[in-house]
C-alpha cells in the first residue's frame, strides 16, 4: 500500500468514525438539553450522577469490539482466518458475560449503586430510575459496540458509521416523543437511549444475514487465552469511557462538598460537552485503529508512521477548533441547559467549561498514542498511559488541586492530569523507538 493510498484511506475511516461517535454521543447530549428542559437542575443533577454507570458500560463494550477488532484485523492482514473467526468467537462470550452481570446488577443492587454515587432525597429515585433501566439495557449497548468495530475492521466503516447516526436520530426522535407529549420525564430518557443501540443493531443486521462479512461465529469453547489477549488490546479504549464516568464520580463527590446539588448540575454542562469532545477523538482512534493493525500485520512500518503523523497533526487541529468554539461561546453553550436561569449554576459552568477544556490537545495526543501502542501490539505502554489518565494521576490532582482551589482547582484538575500524561506518552514513545533501534 502506497503512501497516497494510506492518506485516502486515513481520510476515509477518520472521517466517518469521527462523524459516527458525534452522532454517538448525542445520546446523552439530547439526553442532557431535554431533561433540563423539563426537570431543571435536580434532572440535570440524577443524569450526572447515573451517567458513571454509563461510561461503564460503553467502555466495557468497546474494550470488547476494539479489542477483538484489533486482533481480528491483524491475524486477518497474516492470513490466519481460523484464529481471526475465534477472536470474534470469544467476543461474543465475553459480551454475554459482562451483559448477564450488568443486567444482575440492575435487578438486585441499582438502589445501593446509586447510594454509592452519592444521589441524595432530593433526586434519589430519579437517579435510581435512570441507572436501573441502564443496567437493564446493557446487553443492547455491548452487542452494539462489538458489532461496529468488528464491522469497521472487517472493511466497512460506512456502515459502522450509518449505524451509530441511525441510532443517534432515532434517540433525539424518541426523547422528545417519550419526556415532552407522553411525559415519562427521566424514564422516558433512558427508554430512547435504551432503544437506540437495538435501532443501531438492526441496521448491521442485513449484513450479517446476507453473509457478507468475514467474521463468523465457530463452534468452540471460551479460551482464557483468548480473552486476555481482547481485554489486553481493548484497555486503552476501555479506560478512555471510565476516565469519563471517574471524573464525573470523583468530581460530583468533591463538589458536592463545595457547591452542593447547583455545582453538580453545573459540571453536568461540562460533562455533556466534554462527552461530545472526547467522542471526536475516540473516531479519530477508531479510524487510524484498523488501519494501523492491518499495515502492522503485514509489516508496513513506513505506513504506520505516516498514519501516526496523520492522527497527530489532525487531533491538534481539532483541539484548536473545539477549544476556540468553547472559550468564545462558553456562556451561550452553558444557557442551552441552564433553563431555569440560575446564575450561580450559569458562573460555575462558564468559568469551569474555559479551565477544563484546557485538556483538549492533551486528551486526543493521549487517546491516539494509547490506540497508537494497542494496534502495534504493545498493550503495556497503551495501559500505562489509559491508567495514568484514569486512576493514578488523575485522582491525587483532584483532591490536590481542590482543597488548594476549590472550585477552580476542581476545573483545573483534569486538564493538569491529561498535560502530565501527554508527556509520559512522549516519554514512552522515544524510549520505545529508541529501544529498537539500539
Amino acid at each position: 500500500m502506497n503512501r497516497d493510498n494510506v492518506f485516502k484511506d486515513f481520510l476515509k475511516y477518520v472521517s466517518l468514525n469521527v462523524l459516527g461517535q458525534m452522532a454517538y454521543s448525542c445520546y446523552t447530549l439530547t439526553d442532557t438539553f431535554f431533561i433540563s428542559a423539563s426537570l431543571g437542575a435536580n434532572g440535570l443533577a440524577a443524569l450526572n450522577l447515573a451517567f458513571p454507570m454509563f461510561c461503564l458500560i460503553n467502555g466495557t463494550g468497546l474494550m470488547i469490539g476494539m479489542g477483538g477488532g484489533t486482533r481480528y484485523s491483524i491475524l486477518k492482514s497474516r492470513r490466519e482466518s481460523a484464529n481471526a473467526n475465534h477472536i470474534f468467537t470469544n467476543a461474543v462470550y465475553i459480551v454475554i458475560f459482562f451483559a448477564a452481570l450488568y443486567v444482575c446488577l440492575g435487578l438486585l443492587l441499582s438502589e445501593t449503586i446509586v447510594k454509592i454515587l452519592g444521589a441524595d432525597a432530593t433526586v434519589f429515585s430519579m437517579t435510581n430510575t435512570y441507572l436501573k433501566v441502564m443496567l437493564l439495557f446493557a446487553p443492547a449497548f455491548l452487542t452494539n459496540n462489538l458489532l461496529q468495530c468488528f464491522v469497521r475492521n472487517d472493511g466497512n466503516p460506512s456502515l459502522s458509521m450509518a449505524a451509530m447516526i441511525t441510532g443517534s436520530f432515532s434517540n433525539i426522535v424518541l426523547d422528545y416523543i417519550f419526556i415532552f407529549p407522553l411525559g415519562m420525564g427521566i424514564l422516558g430518557a433512558i427508554l430512547a437511549t435504551g432503544m437506540a443501540p437495538i435501532i443501531s443493531i438492526l441496521v448491521l443486521s442485513p449484513y450479517l444475514i446476507r453473509r457478507k462479512n468475514k467474521f463468523h461465529f465457530v463452534k468452540s469453547l471460551p479460551r482464557i487465552k483468548r480473552a486476555l489477549e481482547i481485554a489486553s488490546s481493548g484497555v486503552p479504549p476501555l479506560v478512555t469511557e471510565i476516565t469519563s464516568g471517574i471524573v464525573m464520580f470523583l468530581f460530583n463527590f468533591i463538589i458536592l462538598g463545595l457547591a452542593g446539588n447547583i455545582g453538580v448540575a453545573a459540571f453536568s454542562v461540562i460533562t455533556v460537552i466534554s462527552l461530545v469532545v472526547v467522542a471526536m477523538y475516540t473516531g479519530l482512534s477508531q479510524g487510524i485503529q484498523p488501519i494501523i493493525s492491518l499495515n502492522h500485520g503485514a509489516g508496513n512500518t513506513e505506513n504506520v508512521k505516516a498514519i501516526l503523523k496523520y492522527a497527530m497533526v489532525t487531533a491538534l487541529l481539532m483541539s484548536a477548533v473545539i477549544y476556540g468554539i468553547i472559550f468564545f461561546d462558553a456562556s451561550q453553550l452553558a444557557s442551552i441547559f441552564n433553563s431555569e436561569n440560575n446564575e450561580t449554576l450559569q458562573n460555575f459552568a462558564v468559568e469551569g467549561m474555559r479551565l477544563y477544556f484546557l485538556a483538549c490537545p492533551f486528551i486526543g495526543f493521549n487517546i491516539v498514542m494509547a490506540i497508537y501502542f494497542t494496534s502495534t501490539e504493545r498493550p503495556r505502554p497503551a495501559q500505562v498511559i489509559s491508567l495514568s489518565r484514569g486512576f493514578f494521576i488523575l485522582v491525587p490532582m483532584a483532591f490536590l488541586l481542590s482543597a488548594l482551589l476549590e472550585m477552580t482547582g476542581v476545573w483545573c484538575a483534569y486538564p493538569m492530569t491529561e498535560c502530565v500524561v501527554a508527556l509520559i506518552g512522549i516519554v514512552l514513545y522515544i524510549f520505545i523507538k529508541r529501544k529498537k533501534v539500539l
